[in-house]
């Protein structure tokens, strides 16, 4: 991949003092979680990446401790508090830069910022002082009169507005100053409009849509998990042999708290991994009395059924069985039919295998047996 060229200088002011109420979340949107991260770190550190210095961020009164935490690791960041108004937040935030001759002010809930746009706004600001990112309407646009039409517009002279909008600094902040117009401009190219600047318009993105209604958190893509287990038991004489929830006639059996299911203690902790939910010696600890001898069929659907209440479904498991003795292969089919029938999928998502180990260690020397168990969950978004 090719290195993007550098930037001239600019610093940014990220306008992050907003209540998002119509979002939904538990949060102001801008905190919220959003592909993966808090909605406001996704533009500093495009920002930041791109080369803002100084850059500021405008937060909601008392905001500060939450702001830090979504923004921790990040350096060349200064936190002011915004006011009534988003261009009172602008205006605050302006006075926090030091020095710069350049500046891109743009809405935190506008999360998925190209670089190609800031490289556009930048460029424009050689001739003009001003710049934002505008798109083309594509719908017919009509004049609401209480709930009825009462007329249309002509779209083909309308944009679409989006942020960042570039500037030139000392512009700016003097068309900030010197506003005497409504409490609300807007946005800050009508600031600079109102003091006489011309603002040029530049190709915005389809990807810098701004993150309003609960929808606008939602995603169609599956979370997808995946968890490991894996577990050991002793070969002994006199001891029932368990494999996959099916007893296997074998001059040895398996030894420990419950019936030993070597192949199902690792299937459950494989499970249990991969929803974050601790392992078999959490749920079903052996210092407690009443797992003595008990089938772990039992820990296997209670593991199952947690996935379950946390939205998840099984996808797929499959088991490697590691051991001399017994012969696995004439086994397999009622294993693997077993434990679908306890998960509740269908035998196909179910894949058991056996490998020995050459007669190496004590598997090889008959002294127990291990398995090696990978189960796959997914949880639909939206």
């Amino acid at each position: 991949m090719p290195i993007a060229a550098p930037l001239p200088p600019f610093a940014a002011v990220v306008v992050a003092a907003g209540k998002g109420l119509r979002a939904g979340q538990p949060l102001p949107k801008q905190f919220a979680s959003w592909r993966g991260k808090p909605v406001l770190r996704h533009s500093v550190e495009t920002l930041l990446d791109a080369g803002a210095h100084p850059l500021v961020v405008v937060i909601p009164e008392n905001g500060e401790d939450v702001a830090r935490a979504v923004l921790v690791g990040l350096e060349g960041i200064s936190l002011v508090t915004g006011g009534e108004t988003r261009q009172d937040s602008v205006a605050r935030g302006l006075e926090a830069v030091s020095a710069a001759d350049r500046v891109l002010i743009h809405d935190a809930a506008r999360p998925d910022l190209p670089r190609e746009v800031i490289e556009r706004l930048l460029a424009a600001l050689a001739t003009h002082p001003g710049a934002i990112p505008a798109l083309s309407v594509v719908d017919s646009l009509a004049v609401d009169a209480g709930g009825v039409m009462a007329g249309s517009a002509e779209r083909d002279t309308l944009r679409r507005v989006q942020t960042p909008q570039a500037f030139r600094f000392a512009d700016i902040l003097a068309a900030h100053r010197a506003w005497s117009g409504p409490t609300n401009a807007g946005d800050d190219a009508q600031v600079l409009r109102a003091a006489g600047g011309t603002i040029a318009l530049v190709e915005g993105h389809e990807r810098l849509a701004k993150l309003t209604f609960a929808g606008d958190f939602m995603t169609d893509t599956p979370d997808i998990r995946t968890g490991m287990g894996f577990d050991v038991h002793r070969l002994v004489a006199g001891e029932e042999l368990w494999l996959g929830g099916i007893r296997i006639e074998h001059e040895k059996g398996l030894a420990g708290h419950s019936d030993a299911d070597v192949v199902l203690h690792a299937l459950t902790d494989a499970i249990l991994g991969a929803i974050g939910d601790g392992d078999i010696g959490t749920h079903f600890p052996p210092s407690d009395p009443q797992w003595k001898g008990a089938s772990s069929d039992r820990f296997l659907v209670h593991a199952a059924e947690l996935a379950r209440k946390s939205g998840f479904t099984i996808s797929n498991v499959d088991l490697t069985i590691i051991c001399e003795e017994p012969k696995i292969g004439p086994h397999r089919p009622a294993i693997r039919y077993r434990i679908a029938a306890l998960l509740g999928i269908d035998s196909a998502r179910v894949s058991v295998k056996a490998t020995t180990t050459e007669r190496l260690g004590f598997a090889g020397r008959g002294e127990g047996i291990a398995t090696q168990a990978i189960a796959t969950v997914v949880r639909q978004q939206g």
